[in-house]
C-alpha cells in the first residue's frame, strides 16, 4: 500500500520523532511494506476462529488477599533515612 510522504511525516509527528529526509522516506518504504502485509491478513478467512483474550490458558495472576504477618517493623524502620515513630518521614511535595 502505498502511503505518502506528508501521511509518513504525521505519523512521525504523532509519534514525536524528528526525521531526517532518508529516515522518513525509510520510514515510508517500511510503513508501506507493513501495511500490505496487513491486506494479506484480511484476506484470511477467520469466521470458523473462536475468539480468545489469550493465545494461551491461564490462571489469575493475583494471590489471594490474605492478612499475614509484614515482617520485623524494626529491622525495616531502621533502614529510614528518616523516621517519625513507626512510620517512615518523607519530604513534603504537596504545597498549601
Amino acid at each position: 500500500m502505498a502511503i505518502t510522504r506528508e501521511e509518513t511525516l504525521h505519523v512521525a509527528r504523532l509519534a514525536r520523532l524528528a526525521l531526517t529526509d532518508s529516515e522518513a522516506d525509510l520510514l515510508r518504504e517500511q510503513l508501506g511494506k507493513l501495511l500490505d502485509y496487513m491486506k494479506q491478513l484480511d484476506r484470511l478467512d477467520t469466521g470458523d476462529v473462536v475468539p480468545t483474550s489469550h493465545a494461551v490458558e491461564m490462571g489469575t495472576p493475583f494471590r489471594e488477599d490474605a492478612v499475614r504477618p509484614f515482617g520485623d517493623r524494626e529491622a525495616i524502620l531502621k533502614n529510614a533515612p528518616d523516621r517519625a515513630g513507626d512510620y517512615f518521614r518523607v519530604p513534603r511535595i504537596i504545597e498549601d
